[in-house]
C-alpha cells in the first residue's frame, strides 16, 4: 500500500497541492495588477453612488446614518462576488487546456477546486479590508464591541466561502470564459433584491418574500444586528430576518452541502 492510498494520506495530499494551486492564483493576480485594482475600487465607487448620491433620498427604518445602513449591505453584496470570480477563473483554466496540464501531473486531481475555493477566500479578506477602511473614512464604526464584530466578519466570510463553490460548480458547466463573462450581469439582480440598500417593507408582498429570504438579507441583516448599525432586525419581519445569524450558516452548509459534490463531479467528469 502505498502513502497515498489511505484516506487521511490522501487528504493531506489534497490539501498540500491545493495550498500549492492558492499560492498560483496570487501569483496569477499580482501579474494582473489592473484586476486588483479594480476589485478594490468597486467598494469605494459603491459608497460613494449609494451612500452620499442616493442615501438622501432613502429613509432609515427607526431611524439613524444611511452609511451606516450602507455598509454591512455592501459587505455581503462585495461578498457574492465571489461566485462571478471563481467561474470566471475556473471557466478559463478548463477552456485554456490548463486543467488538462493540471491532469497529467502527479497532483491531486481534487486540490484544483479547492485551490480557487481557497485563493478566492484569500481574495475575500483583501477585498473586505478595503471595504472596513473606506466605511471607517465615511463615518461607519461596529458599536458592539471585539467579539460581535469578529463574529460579523466569520459569517461574511463562511458565506463567501461557500458561495465560491457555486462558482466553481458554474465555470465547469459554462462552455468558456467568454460564456462566464456573458452571466456575470445576472447576478446584479439578486444582490439588489435584498435589504442590502433599502429596507423591504415597502416592496410588494411577493417580492419582499424573496428578498426576505435572500441570502444576502440575512447576512446584512445578521451583520448589522453584530455591529450595532440601524435597520437591524425587528420582530414583525420574515424568520430569517428573526433569526439572520442561524439563516446564514443554514445557507452555507446548503451550498457547501449540495455545490461540492456536484464541483468535485463536474470537475472528473471535464477531463473525460
Amino acid at each position: 500500500m502505498t502513502s497515498r492510498t489511505t484516506p487521511l494520506s490522501r487528504l493531506r495530499w489534497t490539501f498540500t497541492d491545493g495550498l500549492t494551486l492558492v499560492g498560483r492564483e496570487l501569483a496569477r493576480l499580482r501579474q494582473e495588477p489592473g484586476q486588483i485594482v479594480a476589485a478594490l475600487a468597486f467598494p469605494i465607487i459603491m459608497v460613494v453612488l449609494f451612500g452620499y448620491v442616493l442615501g438622501s433620498a432613502i429613509q432609515v427604518p427607526g431611524g439613524g446614518d444611511y452609511r451606516e445602513f450602507l455598509m454591512p449591505g455592501l459587505f455581503a453584496m462585495v461578498t457574492f462576488t465571489a461566485v462571478q470570480g471563481v467561474m470566471g477563473r475556473m471557466a478559463a483554466d478548463a477552456s485554456q487546456g490548463v486543467m488538462d496540464r493540471f491532469r497529467s501531473m502527479p497532483m491531486a486531481r481534487l486540490a484544483v477546486p479547492f485551490g480557487h475555493t481557497g485563493a478566492d477566500l484569500l481574495i475575500g479578506m483583501l477585498l473586505l479590508a478595503a471595504m472596513v477602511t473606506t466605511g471607517l473614512l465615511v463615518g461607519w464604526q461596529p458599536h458592539h464591541g471585539l467579539l460581535p464584530t469578529a463574529e460579523a466578519f466569520t459569517l461574511i466570510m463562511l458565506l463567501r466561502y461557500a458561495l465560491s463553490w457555486v462558482g466553481v460548480y458554474l465555470g465547469l458547466a459554462v462552455k468558456d470564459e467568454r460564456s462566464a463573462a456573458q452571466l456575470a450581469p445576472l447576478f446584479l439582480p439578486i444582490t439588489m433584491l435584498s435589504n442590502a440598500f433599502v429596507p423591504t417593507d415597502g416592496m410588494p408582498a411577493w417580492l419582499r418574500f424573496i428578498a426576505d429570504w435572500n441570502p444576502i438579507s440575512a447576512l446584512t441583516a445578521a451583520t448589522r444586528q453584530r455591529f450595532g448599525n440601524p435597520g437591524a432586525p425587528y420582530a414583525d419581519v420574515a424568520w430569517p430576518l428573526t433569526h439572520p445569524a442561524a439563516t446564514v450558516l443554514l445557507w452555507s452548509a446548503a451550498l457547501l452541502v449540495v455545490f461540492i459534490p456536484l464541483s468535485l463531479r463536474a470537475y472528473m467528469r471535464r477531463g473525460r
